[in-house]
């Protein structure tokens, strides 16, 4: 089928050369003229503006987007639905808020166009092991888009979960539980790095691979950062996060579901990025002036 694709980083980059490689035709396009070309190297049809993409579509046109969340996804449809026409398919594949999602597909709604919220999950390593996909909206639309979403994805990789704003909902608890996960590994493996013995790290995460309770993806990718650097020296301990975690936290207090795990892993990744906390401080000077207690001085 023919698609466009609006965002050539690192996931849309990938995500071009995967719809290829199924036979697709790929209209490409991104606000870096050299991403483009990248585009158009692999076998994709360039352009220039989000106008020329859509005149070089033919209906009913799909254009999916991979930009930032908010108001680069809002901005992408203020130019995108004026030149759509009725049953089109804008489908956005970036970690957007799901209550956006719905509002987004209300507005298509008014143009008569169709939106689909598809969360994705693969990274950087979607282009060789396939996307999962999980999509929010009309069951129409989902089905004219099947045949790219087959191509992005592993066998059973994608699903339409629900009606519009589902497949960001699913995608937002999705990396709620990933924070989740990363914490206890990385605390596992800390108590590991902390102990008494001499221990092989990379060589553990290899073995808890192999068929115990937790083995998964994320240790397989331990092994290999561990291989590049055994003590993580050239890592500064600095975690970001994208919002998702945070939204999981906030929809749980908003349901009244208790979620202690996810909340506090969101709290360490806030913590990593305090090089002296002043709170840590206040509560050592607390200390020493209460008990006596020893303070370490810079």
């Amino acid at each position: 089928m023919q698609i466009a694709l609006i965002g050539l980083g690192k996931m849309g980059g990938n995500m071009v050369e995967r719809l290829l490689g199924g036979g697709h035709q790929v209209v490409a396009f991104d606000r870096d003229p050299a991403a483009v070309e990248r585009a158009v190297s692999a076998g994709a049809t360039g352009a220039s503006s989000l106008g020329d993409v859509v005149a070089k579509l033919q209906p009913r046109r799909v254009v999916w987007l991979m930009v930032p969340s908010g108001a680069p996804v809002d901005g992408s449809l203020d130019q995108l639905l004026p030149l759509l026409q009725v049953d089109d398919i804008i489908v956005d594949g970036g970690n957007s808020h799901y209550t956006d999602s719905q509002r987004r597909a209300q507005r298509c709604a008014e143009s008569k166009v169709a939106f689909l919220d598809a969360g994705t999950s693969g990274g950087v390593w979607g282009l060789k092991v396939g996307y999962c996909l999980m999509v929010g909206g009309e069951q129409g639309a989902f089905d004219y888009v099947a045949p790219a979403l087959a191509t992005l994805a592993p066998p059973d990789g994608y699903l339409r979960v629900g009606p519009s704003g589902a497949g960001h909902y699913v995608k937002m608890v999705h990396n709620g539980i990933e924070y989740g996960m990363l914490q206890a590994y990385a605390e596992g493996f800390e108590v590991l790095q902390s102990s008494q013995f001499q221990l092989d790290l990379g060589a553990i995460a290899h073995l808890w691979d192999q068929g115990s309770v937790i083995r998964s993806w994320l240790l397989e990718l331990t092994e290999l950062a561990l291989a590049d650097d055994p003590g993580l020296a050239q890592i500064r301990g600095y975690v970001d996060d994208t919002g998702e975690g945070r939204w999981t936290v906030l929809e749980g207090l908003q349901e009244n579901v208790p979620t202690p795990v996810l909340a506090l892993s969101l709290i360490m990744r806030i913590r990593s990025r305090q090089d002296q906390s002043f709170a840590a401080k206040y509560v050592a000077a607390l200390r020493n002036q209460f008990g006596g207690h020893a303070v370490k001085r810079d």
